[in-house]
């Protein structure tokens, strides 16, 4: 099995070879306490269109790392908002984002054609998916009772996964969404 270089501390973290005879969790205990620094980077505030003066929260990326999803109130209304990562710029959401309800906890594919959300309209949530290249959403939680939320969607947006308190607590469900 081949290490893959981008996973191994960098130099100045690896013990000398004398304490490979310690007991292993010891060892890991001083190879880990002799890297403190070594990975912590101070966190970045993107700016370019991605923050505004509101809230800007659960964010998600796309697999392939080109897009980056969020919900926002920005508009006054909780709203799902997608920024290209390559183009720096917001992208066009058409018919996703709706005055009558809230959108939130975004989960996009690998490609970022289809985000799975939440949706919340008199106190209902539902899980939606939206199809980008139809310039729609599908409702897939039609008939669920009890609440909704934190959905994810697989690679090729061909499942969604979610939480539901239909059964009187929280449980995962899956649905196919269908999708063409």
């Amino acid at each position: 099995m081949k290490e893959n270089p981008s996973l191994l501390p960098p130099a100045s973290c690896l013990l000398p070879p004398a304490f490979c005879l310690l007991p292993p969790a010891f060892c890991l205990l001083l190879l880990t306490s002799s890297c403190v620094n070594q990975f912590n980077s101070p966190p970045q505030i993107l700016s370019g269109g991605i923050n505004s003066q509101r809230a800007d929260e659960s964010p998600a990326y796309s697999s392939d790392g080109r897009y980056l999803a969020f919900a926002s109130d920005r508009n006054r209304s909780r709203d799902i908002f997608l920024y290209d990562l390559q183009q720096k710029r917001l992208v066009d959401l058409p018919n996703l984002n709706r005055r009558d309800s809230s959108q939130d906890q975004p989960a996009l594919s690998s490609d970022g054609r289809f985000i799975a959300y939440v949706s919340s309209e008199r106190g209902k949530t539902d899980i939606l998916i939206y199809d980008r290249n139809k310039q729609r959403s599908r409702l897939l939680t039609a008939g669920v009772k009890g609440s909704v939320r934190h959905p994810t969607i697989s690679g090729d947006g061909r499942y969604v996964a979610y939480e539901t308190s239909q059964l009187g607590q929280w449980n995962i469900a899956i649905v196919e969404p269908n999708i063409e």
